[in-house]
């Protein structure tokens, strides 16, 4: 692995550190948690989809610039480095766009993908049923074929994005004599179709970050099939592995944390606890390390290799090194880190609280880290299943 940037990489970034200067908005954009911040962030997606950097190694034809990993990972630190908001549509651009990638006909590339990277469709996830949270292979939601269309009937629950999402994509159990992981499909599901109830669920923070969809005969064309019927766990399982892999939470993200923890840390080191110094400097050294790591698995896959099992590696790293940095955050602020960004005694407490409140679901979102211990130890180390 060359650690030298090419010539070409640089003025990468610098085409992109530019642009990102002059469009980022001057001020943050309201929580995309509620209505008015969500349709913000979409007309953000709109610039960057405008200016081509809505998912830059995507192919052109589908809303891309043809740019490879390696450039994707520059994007993505000038990206967090610039203060850009957040990607509402995460679900969609992270997470199914290369499933679709993957397993999608030509037809199906090109009716979603483009309208994905644009944000003209936001996605939510559908994973999760009341029976079936982490054990998707419990899901019991019926998509029982009728024709040309699956008729849906179930409930999901805990649908990211789901107050205000478009679209929702998810398993359901087309043959309702099969159990666990067999007989499921995975199906892309409009949520403005007759049948399709949408109660929103409040967070930690009040706000509906996601949503009970209730699906009561809901008729669902056999086009929106994603992959073969019956073979859902396969196409689910390469969702999952993007998702806890490289394309969800990328190094940037946790670099800037570690940069602006440091900035903390240096504004109270008079007051701080003891140990508090050695904490962040290891924080700082974990997201250093994540970075070169997700490196050196870019250099792979750009030489033909797969992402495997090690995906579960990754997940439980920066789930936990983010939980990690908020908590020492919120140490170094005392009494102050309960407070909110806008309260009047709040000064720099800045996004710590929504942070670290964030952060305690990273263990559990993408399948909880109790989990992927058990692939760690089954799949990587050839441990006997407990």
């Amino acid at each position: 692995m060359d650690l030298t940037y090419t010539p070409a990489q640089q003025a990468f970034r610098t085409e992109v550190r530019d642009w990102l200067g002059a469009h980022v908005p001057k001020e943050p954009l309201a929580s995309f948690d509620t209505k008015e911040g969500f349709e913000a962030h979409r007309e953000w997606e709109h610039v960057l989809n405008d200016g081509g950097y809505a998912m830059v190694p995507w192919p052109v034809e589908y809303g891309g610039r043809g740019a490879n990993l390696l450039e994707w990972l520059i994007f993505e630190e000038e990206y967090y480095r610039a203060g850009a908001p957040k990607r509402v549509n995460q679900n969609g651009i992270f997470l199914l766009g290369p499933t679709i990638m993957e397993y999608g006909t030509p037809d199906q590339k090109a009716r979603f993908l483009p309208k994905m990277a644009a944000s003209e469709e936001v996605w939510a996830q559908g994973w999760s049923e009341p029976n079936a949270g982490s054990d998707m292979a419990n899901i019991q939601a019926t998509a029982i074929r009728d024709g040309d269309h699956y008729v849906i009937n179930g409930q999901k629950t805990w649908a990211s994005r789901g107050a205000y999402a478009d679209w929702l994509f998810g398993m359901f159990r087309t043959d309702p004599e099969s159990e666990r992981h067999r007989g499921l499909t995975f199906v892309l599901v409009p949520l403005d179709l007759p049948g399709v109830t949408v109660r929103p669920i409040a967070q930690l923070d009040g706000l509906p970050g996601f949503a009970e969809v209730f699906l009561d005969d809901v008729r669902v064309p056999v086009e929106n099939r994603l992959g073969d019927e019956g073979k859902g766990w396969q196409v689910a399982m390469a969702t999952a592995g993007f998702e806890r892999g490289l394309m969800l939470r990328s190094p940037a993200r946790f670099q800037e944390t570690a940069r602006r923890l440091i900035d903390l840390y240096r504004d109270h080191a008079a007051e701080a606890a003891p140990g508090v110094r050695e904490a962040v400097v290891d924080c700082w050294s974990q997201a250093e390390a994540y970075t070169l790591e997700t490196y050196r698995t870019v250099s792979r896959l750009l030489a033909g290799a797969k992402i495997g099992s090690e995906a579960s590696l990754n997940k439980i790293f920066w789930s936990e090194l983010d939980l990690r940095m908020h908590e020492i955050a919120l140490q170094i602020l005392e009494e102050r880190g309960q407070l909110l960004p806008g309260a009047p005694a709040a000064g720099d407490v800045g996004s710590w609280l929504d942070g670290y409140l964030f952060a305690l679901s990273g263990p559990i979102y993408a399948g909880t880290n109790e989990i992927q211990r058990n692939i760690i130890a089954e799949r990587i180390l050839g441990m006997p299943r407990a």
